[in-house]
């Protein structure tokens, strides 16, 4: 079991990250009189937000062709999920994500601001930045329609095809206790997957014309703290079970 209790570590340590990104931002802000940040500030954290978010993304992917691996080629597991495959598979997530925010930075450092910079939002994140901008976003906005596809619908699209073979392989155990068992450890996690990638996408792939703030607002908590925060809860139970908000917004002024 070492390969699952592998990922499972990275992915407890990448949510810790992840929500360190946001929430203590999200309870200043949500405290402070004056909500003012640095443009310079606001770029870094949505370099780590689009980091640490499509990290996540890839690392869910390995996750379900570990369970996959598992409960589809149990003979072929320790095999197939070797050193190799454990080191690797993490690595390049990595290398993909930071191509990822890298992109989304350095477009948006390019962007220019005319007037007030007043954000509708709980932090400082690149959609509703880019309705502030009076420069051309369509690269931007370019940038994140591609990016969505890569880090999320097909990450997502390989998640499912994973449990569509693992569905399979639980309808031919013949004990209605083991199809029970193996149906309620994995429904919660399926769940999770579909709610992260599910409201990523959504504010990724829109338009910035066609963002709402009540919408963003509602979106970002579910992906940006209600999932980061329960995953590592939810992939607990699937691993060992076997075995045993308000949506008022907050203003942000920017400031170069």
């Amino acid at each position: 079991h070492t390969p699952m209790y592998f990922f499972l570590a990275n992915l407890s340590l990448l949510d810790t990250a992840y929500m360190s990104n946001t929430v203590p931002q999200i309870l200043v802000h949500l405290l402070a009189p004056v909500r003012v940040m640095p443009c310079h500030a606001c770029l870094t954290r949505i370099f780590f937000l689009h980091f640490l978010a499509s990290w996540e993304c890839f690392l869910l992917t390995a996750m379900a062709y570990d369970h996959y691996t598992a409960i589809c080629q149990p003979l072929h597991y320790l095999v197939l999920m070797g050193q190799r495959t454990r080191t690797g598979l993490p690595s390049i997530s990595c290398l993909l994500a930071l191509t990822n925010a890298l992109t989304h930075t350095i477009l948006a450092a390019l962007l220019k601001f005319c007037g007030p910079c007043l954000i509708t939002h709980y932090f400082c994140d690149l959609p509703p930045l880019l309705k502030l901008s009076c420069s051309p976003t369509w690269a931007n906005e370019l940038a994140l329609f591609f990016f969505s596809f890569l880090v999320a619908l097909a990450p997502c699209a390989l998640v499912v095809i994973s449990y569509i073979h693992v569905v399979a392989a639980v309808f031919r155990i013949h004990s209605a206790e083991g199809r029970r068992k193996a149906f309620s450890t994995r429904g919660a996690h399926i769940t999770m997957v579909c709610i992260f990638y599910i409201t990523s996408v959504l504010r990724c792939i829109l338009p910035s014309s066609a963002h709402s703030g009540l919408r963003d607002q509602v979106l970002s908590v579910l992906y940006v703290v209600l999932a980061p925060m329960l995953n590592p809860i939810v992939y607990g139970i699937c691993e060992t079970r076997p075995h045993s908000s308000s949506a008022a917004g907050t203003y942000l002024m920017l400031w170069e």
